[in-house]
């Protein structure tokens, strides 16, 4: 037998030793995929191609996620799958979990599940959210379920708190809640505030309420911002509100301001009203600003 032929049949000798190894290596070790799927509970669990030793497993974990169900109140436990131990266990969960929520004051309490003592803690529990909503003014409030003493410290901290929006000028003050000697602060307060306003100039001053000091105060205030107006030159300046003194302070500022525009070039300069010192400031700043841009101009 030549060379080739045998080259050849050694080569068909190691590929037929190669695939008998595959295929026991397949047999040894087969695909685990559907079986893990079923132990996690997944909808693609195939049963039917589950060996017995692979159930085992299986129903274990079944078993497990049922009690976890059961254990958390889910909706998906089944009881009837749950070991007597496990029930009791159970049972005791949700005991507790619905403690937690009457004490809490949760809508889905049940509160003929808590036995007598627990059903006491739950009651003062309530009792103290309905005193502590209560002192807060909350609307939901239940005064009737208010002891005699709780009452008592409720209504003190309403009056207080009317009494505060009383004394800040809120539309939800009641009055007629007032002590006399609240009534007395909360007039004083309130004359307080309109003296206030008066001195800022606001519109909702209400003169008819200051007493003749506080008046004589708000002009001398209203002056002082009338004269501040003039000076600055704003359109809002009442010049007839002026005395003698201050219109000569206001024609001196108007000197200025006419001088500052004129050397600037602005409109509302009024040359007429420039002085022989003051025309040659004005044309010296024009010089600068002529001999300025000359400088600036591009050399040819």
């Amino acid at each position: 037998m030549n060379q080739p032929a045998i080259l050849a049949l050694a080569w068909l000798g190691i590929s037929g030793v190669a695939l008998v190894a595959q295929q026991k290596l397949k047999t040894a070790a087969p695909d685990l995929t559907n079986v893990l799927t079923c132990v996690k509970g997944l909808p693609g669990c195939d049963i039917s191609a589950l060996t017995p030793e692979q159930i085992k497993p299986v129903a274990a974990a079944a078993e497990k996620r049922n009690l976890d169900y059961c254990m958390n109140g889910n909706t998906l436990c089944d009881p009837t799958r749950l070991a007597a131990a496990d029930v009791t266990a159970t049972q005791a969960a949700r005991y507790r979990r619905n403690l937690d929520k009457c004490l809490n004051g949760s809508p889905t309490c049940d509160p003929l599940l808590m036995d007598a003592k627990d059903a006491l803690s739950a009651h003062n529990a309530a009792a103290q959210r309905n005193y502590d909503k209560c002192l807060d003014g909350s609307a939901t409030c239940d005064p009737v379920r208010l002891s005699a003493g709780q009452n008592k410290v409720v209504q003190a901290a309403a009056a207080r708190r009317n009494l505060e929006r009383c004394m800040a000028g809120s539309p939800s003050c009641d009055p007629l809640r007032l002590t006399a000697n609240e009534s007395a602060e909360v007039r004083a307060a309130a004359l307080r505030r309109n003296l206030e306003r008066c001195q800022d100039g606001l519109s909702s001053c209400d003169p008819v309420e200051l007493s003749d000091a506080d008046a004589k105060a708000v002009r001398v205030a209203a002056q002082r911002r009338n004269l501040a107006t003039c000076q600055q030159g704003l359109a809002s300046c009442q010049p007839m509100e002026l005395g003698s003194a201050q219109l000569q302070t206001v024609r001196s500022a108007f000197q200025v301001r006419n001088v500052e525009a004129c050397k600037r070039g602005l409109p509302a300069c009024d040359p007429s009203l420039l002085t022989g010192p003051e025309m040659a400031a004005v044309s010296a700043a024009f010089q600068q600003r002529h001999n300025r841009s000359r400088s600036e101009e591009p050399k040819p």
